[in-house]
């Protein structure tokens, strides 16, 4: 038994001795290969994350299939129309690095409609989504191609061009629209439905690194995933000092959304900070962000004369901004500041652009945050 052991593994040795010979002639071909399975699997966790967005959003009782169909109705067509931006005017070669930004320029939008979410007819979000397109293939050419106070901004993990960009476009049509009675509705909520929400920050916290390294280069790739991580666990600690301090007890709508902010705000410094660096970014991302729930999001949406319906401007704008900040301090340099000035301005301007022309198609709104205005229902009655 013992000599036909050592005979199998002799023979196996002999085997994987004689393919790692062969192998060594294609290893440039390997190499390509298992840089396509990487970018295919990041490709995948995007789309993957853009889906939990849709779950992140589904909190308001009687509002949860419109969340999940004005995710896949915006994500579709900003997609498409992206795409063929990118192959009719650009004559951008159909890979994979290109279906990714096809799918970031997705997520942005989904995170764009979750300011003014509820409050357009559910056509509306494929209109968005197609308006979308060109106002993000836009800034993310300017943020390639223009230099801004002598220098090229640095973002590599998507604080401007993702988070600031559907910050601020969501907050221009919101503006454009002005649905006041949006703030009229009690949007209850449920233990159900905020598992959901639940559910979704954690799955997203934890798939972010494929989301911030999606387009570094592979040897940067665990640098990445390691200083989005540190801010990860500063923005979980610091959230929930804020809310235990200021109101005693953790609201989940803030926690669950707050808790994200290290991640959005690690995208600019990304490659340019150390893990402790970076722990320190997400725990003021973190803070900042509860703060802006608690505090700004009223005075803001007050001023404004319009509500932010998922708070995105309290993670994705500040997050943004934090990153923006942390990258100019590290970096000696306010070339980030200026891009992130001209990201905020095109993104207003296409926002409010957009949102006029959904607010003369748009017609009467009778009830918003309501499923039963597009969705047929069995359900028994009470």
């Amino acid at each position: 038994m013992m000599a036909m052991f050592l005979a199998m593994i002799t023979f196996t040795l002999t085997l994987f001795s004689d393919t790692v010979s062969a192998a060594g002639a294609d290893l440039i071909t390997t190499g390509d290969q298992l840089a396509e399975g990487l970018l295919f699997t990041k490709n995948v966790f995007i789309w993957f994350m853009l889906m939990m967005v849709a779950f992140l959003m589904i909190f308001i009782r009687k509002f949860e299939w419109g969340v999940a169909l004005a995710v896949l109705l915006s994500a579709a067509c900003s997609f498409i129309a992206y795409m063929a931006i990118q192959d009719f005017y650009f004559d951008e070669a159909w890979n994979q690095t290109l279906m990714i930004r096809g799918s970031i320029c997705a997520i942005t939008v989904v995170i764009a409609i979750g300011v003014f979410l509820g409050t357009v007819k559910m056509w509306q979000y494929m209109l968005v989504g197609f308006a979308f397109a060109p106002a993000y293939a836009l800034i993310e050419w300017v943020m390639g191609n223009v230099e801004v106070l002598g220098g090229f901004a640095t973002d590599p993990g998507g604080s401007m061009l993702v988070h600031m960009c559907a910050a601020y476009f969501g907050l221009g049509v919101a503006i454009a629209i002005r649905s006041k009675e949006a703030f009229k509705e009690p949007m209850y909520t449920t233990t159900h439905s905020v598992t959901f929400v639940w559910l979704a920050s954690m799955v997203l916290w934890v798939l972010w690194p494929a989301f911030v390294s999606s387009l570094v280069p592979m040897d940067h790739v665990a640098w990445a995933t390691i200083t989005c991580y540190m801010a990860g666990v500063g923005s979980i600690l610091s959230t929930y000092a804020i809310c235990q301090i200021l109101q005693k007890k953790v609201n989940p709508l803030i926690y669950t959304y707050a808790m994200l902010a290290g991640p959005v705000a690690i995208g600019s410094p990304l490659l340019s900070v150390g893990p402790w660096e970076a722990l320190l970014i997400g725990i003021v991302a973190g803070a900042v962000s509860a703060l802006a729930f608690i505090y700004l999001q009223p005075w803001l949406c007050g001023k404004l004369g319009v509500l932010d319906v998922m708070g995105v401007h309290n993670l994705h704008g500040i997050g943004g901004w934090v990153g923006v900040f942390a990258s100019v301090i590290v970096l000696g340099s306010i070339v980030n500041l200026g891009m992130a000035l001209v990201v905020l301005v095109i993104a207003l301007c296409t926002g409010a652009v957009t949102g006029l022309i959904v607010r003369f198609t748009r017609g009467d709104m009778p009830v918003m945050f309501d499923d039963d205005t597009d969705f047929i229902k069995n359900e028994e009655t009470s």
